[in-house]
């Protein structure tokens, strides 16, 4: 019960922050004056990184559900197994995004 709450949250949090993150880069593709507030909200790090681990999240535990639809149901055993895997992918991610140089 858990993960289909959580499914659904963290598809509605990567609605309203990739809105936000469109939003904010059509204000910064303007010819004059760039205004602070979408600077501030679109080179936000914190953001990013929610969209980052929202985003990995929500697709493995979608594909952990169409695992279950098709028949299989060791639903304790695909729990952790994603969990782990969206663990250390996330972590992956989001290392490389800190260590660049943007």
């Amino acid at each position: 019960m858990f993960i289909w709450i959580f499914h659904r949250i963290s598809g509605v949090l990567l609605i309203l922050l990739l809105a936000l993150k469109f939003l904010t880069a059509f204000f910064l593709m303007t010819k004059g004056q760039k205004p602070d507030w979408a600077l501030l909200l679109h080179t936000n790090k914190l953001m990013d990184s929610f969209l980052i681990v929202a985003g990995v999240y929500h697709a493995l535990y979608g594909l952990r559900t169409i695992i279950i639809d098709a028949g299989l149901r060791r639903e304790k055993l695909l729990f952790w197994i994603f969990t782990g895997l969206g663990t250390l992918l996330s972590a992956a991610l989001l290392a490389v995004y800190f260590t660049r140089n943007y």
